[in-house]
Order: C-alpha cells, then sequence, then structure tokens
C-alpha cells in the first residue's frame, strides 16, 4: 500500500492564500472542468494522489491543496482561523481565482474538509458542483476517532507535534496494519504531521466536535442556485457513520453513493471505485457557477 506516496503526474504548485501561498499539486493539460480536492484532519494534498492522474486523464483539471496550517502551507497561530466557517472563506476565494481562468470549478472535501467545502459554499464560492467525501452533517459523533481527539488535545498543547506523533506512533504499533506499512509511507505519515501547525491542528480538532449541523442552510443554497452534489461514504467508514451520511444525502437532494472495500477514506484505499463513482457525475454536471 503505497496510498499518498502514489506516483502521478501533477506537479508542485502555489495558490494564493491569505497568510502565505497555499501549497497545491495540479495536473496540467487541456480540461473542461477544474476539480479542487481538500483534505481533512492531520492529512494534505497528497491524499489525493491516487486519484490525480484518473481525474486528469478524465479530462479535468486537478488541484489539490494543503489548508492553511497543513503540512506546507503556514498558518497563523490562532486556532480559531482553522475552523469551517474561516477555512471555508480561504477555500471560497480559491474557487473564484481558479474560476477566473475560464472553467468550471467542482468543489470536493474528504472529512473535515467537507465541513470545510460546505462552509465554503455557504460563503459564496463559485462552484458548479458540490461533492462530500466521507463528512457527515455536524460534529464528529462520539466513538473512538472523537476520543482520540480530547486524548490528542493536552498532548499538543504540552509537548507539541513532535511529542504528540510519538505517542499516537506507539499506539498505531499495537495494530498489525499499521505494521505492515512500508517503512516510507510511515516517514511520510511522521513527516506530515510534525510539519503541521499545532494550531492548525487544535483548530480543526474543535471544529470536529463542535461544529453545528448546517445541512438545511446548504441545501436550501445548492438549491436556490442550482448546483448538484454528490455524498460519497466508504462502506465501512468509522467516522459519520454511513447510515447518518445517506440520511445527509437525502436532506440535500443529492445521490448517495458508497464505495466497496473502504473505509473513512475511499481516496486512498480503494481510490479505483472512488473514481468510477465520481467522474461520470463530474461529466454530468452542468457548467453554470454561481457568485
Amino acid at each position: 500500500m503505497i496510498a499518498q506516496l502514489t506516483a502521478h503526474s501533477a506537479t508542485r504548485i502555489d495558490l494564493p492564500g491569505p497568510f502565505s501561498p497555499l501549497a497545491a499539486l495540479g495536473t496540467a493539460g487541456p480540461a473542461e472542468k477544474v476539480v479542487l480536492l481538500v483534505p481533512g484532519y492531520t492529512g494534505s494534498k497528497e491524499d489525493f494522489a491516487p486519484l490525480l492522474d484518473g481525474i486528469a486523464a478524465a479530462g479535468f483539471r486537478a488541484v489539490a491543496v494543503d489548508l492553511p496550517g497543513q503540512f506546507e502551507s503556514p498558518g497563523p497561530d490562532d486556532q480559531s482561523a482553522y475552523l469551517p466557517a474561516a477555512l471555508g472563506k480561504i477555500v471560497a476565494d480559491l474557487a473564484v481565482f481558479l474560476a477566473e481562468q475560464g472553467k468550471p470549478v467542482l468543489l470536493l472535501g474528504h472529512s473535515y474538509g467537507g465541513l470545510v467545502a460546505r462552509a465554503a459554499v455557504l460563503a459564496g464560492a463559485p462552484v458548479a458542483g458540490l461533492t462530500l467525501l466521507g463528512s457527515g452533517p455536524g460534529a464528529l459523533p462520539e466513538g473512538p476517532r472523537r476520543e482520540a481527539l480530547g486524548l490528542g488535545e493536552p498532548l499538543l498543547r504540552d509537548g507539541g507535534v513532535v511529542a504528540a506523533y510519538a505517542v499516537r506512533e506507539a499506539m498505531n504499533a499495537r495494530f498489525p496494519s499499521w505494521v505492515a506499512l512500508p517503512a516510507e509511507l510511515k516517514d511520510f505519515y511522521r513527516h506530515r504531521f510534525t510539519s503541521s501547525s499545532p494550531f492548525a491542528l487544535l483548530g480543526m480538532a474543535e471544529g470536529l466536535r463542535s461544529e453545528p449541523d448546517l445541512v438545511p442552510d446548504l441545501a436550501d443554497t445548492l438549491r436556490q442556485r442550482r448546483v448538484p452534489s454528490l455524498v460519497v461514504a466508504g462502506e465501512g467508514d468509522d467516522a459519520w457513520s454511513v447510515p447518518s451520511q445517506r440520511e445527509m444525502a437525502g436532506r440535500l437532494g443529492a445521490p448517495f453513493v458508497t464505495v466497496p472495500h473502504a473505509g473513512h477514506s475511499p481516496n486512498t484505499e480503494n481510490p479505483t471505485a472512488l473514481l468510477d463513482v465520481l467522474l461520470p457525475a463530474w461529466h454530468s454536471w452542468g457548467d453554470r457557477t454561481f457568485r
């Protein structure tokens, strides 16, 4: 399993951001639409590495971004700057920048990135379609992932990212699936986490525990602006439950599709099946954008 280290033809680019340039991976070549890919908590642009060439081969330009504070994108020392609403405004501005290049913009957010993408649409992002991947209607529900957020907070505050990751790595070592990962992938995970801003990790964790259910607002916005949407989940998602994501799709009036042989991250766990879901939907969506 090479996941985030999957070889691809995209190049490292910088995009405009409010604090400093945003690090991104972008594909080149002719494209009918641009797909802006937003990663989740502790994630980065590399989470979409297995999808980039498939998206480009289908006639789209893929742009995967590190949000402020994630991996190679610096951010401010202010936890509140990493809540979904604040990051959503940044993504909305980024969508404006990409749309001004003359192609419709499709927006996909994974996990916490889905909450950010939703906030971007509510902030007026000029998009021609919205995909929510492994994301839910509001705060992360009770369960192991939410419990881990609470355990990680004092570690980050007291010891910083290096100490917090050392504990996380020691816990992971109890699981055979982690032990079996290639050393270079473990090295990447360590480098990515310890390169991220502790304020971003703390702020996003707070967002995951406090984000309200904004599905009615999103449904109204999508309907009024005639923007199509799609909700996708791995069949074994252990963050927001599959039923809760299906129910959210119903409230949005959006199709709901599960990806087989995948959990919370179909983009790295079964990218081929995920592309089989995404690409036909994206091709079918019209070119209308809104502001």
